[in-house]
């Protein structure tokens, strides 16, 4: 596993170095085009700028942001056992130094995404769509994945990566839209100063730096987007490793590409961090070149195909059967480790399991209790779930049609004992 990391990183750094020069050219050309040939190290210099701020704010407060954005809220054990059970599970299993923080995000969409800026701070969101949707075979996979984002290294990287290209796109916006809204004195003042420094060559270097401000977004996304979906393949692969049970990623990954629920609190700034495209109406498409992950039936087929073990090895013959070609998806320290890991078979609960509309009451129930939600019961036996902004003294049951007593007026001191007690 380390000289995978090892190798992962490597390619990481290289691509990473290819997309900073990249950034770079697009500066100085621009800073070429605004202010003469002589001072396109002003582009350098701002382009840098743009970049090592970005870059800060997203390693000590990227997680915290994503999550935010995300709309992500932290629980305890205590709000679903099941969940940490199963986290706790796959950190002993991924030899993982600390236990992620564990966040639930109140939207009906399944998917789920890790975040941190390394494995002794990390984080992983599900949806409380995913929980109502998964048996634990199914959570187990999806949380599997998500954890060996982490421990490949992959959740810093990206993050990074993603700062890069937001840096190129915000670099040629403002490029652009300058160029639309400047006024035409200032034109007029380029001119005439191009033509002393040299004439056409500044022409011929603002017309290049409009061609790469428009191209540059476009090529920069293609490249995030490849490293992007390698890392989904390497991510599946290993979570495999992890679980001994493809099945159970693979059924996970059916049902989500199944569910066509929008996920609002997703954009797509964060859509790569996903397990699935969150922004993607049509999950199950085949191919999509700007997708920022391989297309699901690819990854499901892949998985199913795992019959003879769960070793990288097995994957890379999974995925070449899948692809139909000889295509080499896995590095190639992966693939020197012939140590044959058998796979298991599925969890004996999984013949008893929960209704889905039964566990789906229970995810309601949960994310209710999290925004503060009160329970009351009546003599009827109806629970009745009371919002935080109710503020009368007394509620009907929608059953019998009792009028049940609120104990407090302000069902907000309510909310703020339940918090106490946590």
């Amino acid at each position: 596993m380390w000289e995978l990391i090892q190798a992962s990183k490597r390619k990481s750094w290289i691509l990473f170095i290819a997309m900073g020069i990249f950034l770079l050219l697009v500066g100085y050309v621009i800073g070429v085009a605004w202010f003469g040939a002589q001072y396109g190290v002003i582009g350098l210099y701002l382009a840098l700028c743009i970049w090592f701020i970005l870059s800060l704010v997203s390693y000590f407060s990227g997680d915290s942001i994503l999550l935010s954005v995300s709309r992500a809220k932290a629980v305890s054990r205590d709000v679903h056992p099941q969940l940490f059970n199963v986290v706790e599970e796959m950190k002993l299993s991924a030899n993982l130094p600390v236990m992620p923080k564990i966040y639930i995000i109140d939207e009906p969409a399944p998917n789920a995404f890790a975040t941190g800026r390394s494995p002794e701070k990390s984080s992983i969101a599900v949806t409380a769509g995913l929980l109502s949707r998964l048996n634990r075979d199914e959570l187990q996979g999806v949380i599997a994945h998500e954890m060996s984002h982490i421990i490949n290294r992959d959740v810093l990287y990206m993050t990074f990566a993603g700062v890069m290209l937001g840096s190129i796109v915000m670099l040629s916006h403002v490029f652009l839209r300058s160029m639309w809204y400047s006024s035409s004195s200032s034109r007029r003042y380029r001119s005439s100063s191009s033509s002393r420094d040299g004439g056409g060559a500044q022409v011929i270097m603002l017309v290049v730096a409009v061609v790469l401000a428009i191209l540059a977004p476009l090529i920069a996304r293609l490249f995030y987007f490849s490293l992007s979906r390698r890392r989904e393949y390497l991510a599946d692969a290993s979570a495999v490793r992890l679980t001994r049970y493809p099945e159970g990623l693979a059924s996970a990954l059916e049902k989500i590409a199944s569910a066509h629920i929008p996920l609002p609190s997703a954009n797509p700034i964060t859509a790569s961090m996903y397990i699935a495209n969150p922004l993607q109406k049509k999950r199950a498409v085949k191919t999509n070149l700007w997708g920022t992950h391989p297309p699901l039936l690819e990854r499901i087929a892949i998985l199913k195909n795992m019959t003879h073990g769960a070793n990288y090895r097995d994957y890379q013959q999974a995925f070449m059967s899948a692809k139909g070609k000889s295509t080499s998806i896995m590095p190639t320290s992966a693939l020197s480790d012939s140590e044959p890991i058998p796979l298991r078979h599925a969890m004996r609960e999984q013949t008893s399991e929960r209704s889905t509309k039964k566990r789906a009451r229970d995810v309601g129930d949960l994310m209710r209790t999290l925004n503060k939600y009160v329970f009351l019961s009546c003599l009827c036996g109806m629970r009745i779930k009371v919002p935080p902004q109710f503020k009368g003294k007394e509620i009907k049951c929608t059953r019998c049609g009792r009028s049940v007593e609120v104990p407090l007026s302000d069902i907000k001191t309510i909310g703020s004992m339940i918090d106490a007690q946590k």
